[in-house]
């Protein structure tokens, strides 16, 4: 899977700036690779493939945003 979410702001409406866009992007890339290594991972080490993607949804679930969301 290649293709990145539209980025959105509160309101709905898509985020513009190619550089905020690129930044997203570029993290969301590297999360994905991330994941996709550590399930790989799991895999080769004999782990449970269920319980690996429940763990590390679980991970994704439990995170806390740093900063309030910008209304615009």
């Amino acid at each position: 899977m290649s293709s990145f979410p539209t980025w959105r702001k509160p309101s709905g409406a898509p985020v513009s700036c190619v550089e905020k866009i690129k930044v997203l992007n570029e993290n969301f890339g590297e999360l994905r690779n991330l994941a996709q290594e550590t399930l790989d991972d799991a895999l080769l080490l004999g782990c449970s493939e269920a319980q690996a993607r429940e763990s590390i949804q679980n991970m994704l679930d439990g995170l806390t945003a740093s900063y309030e969301e910008i209304q615009e």
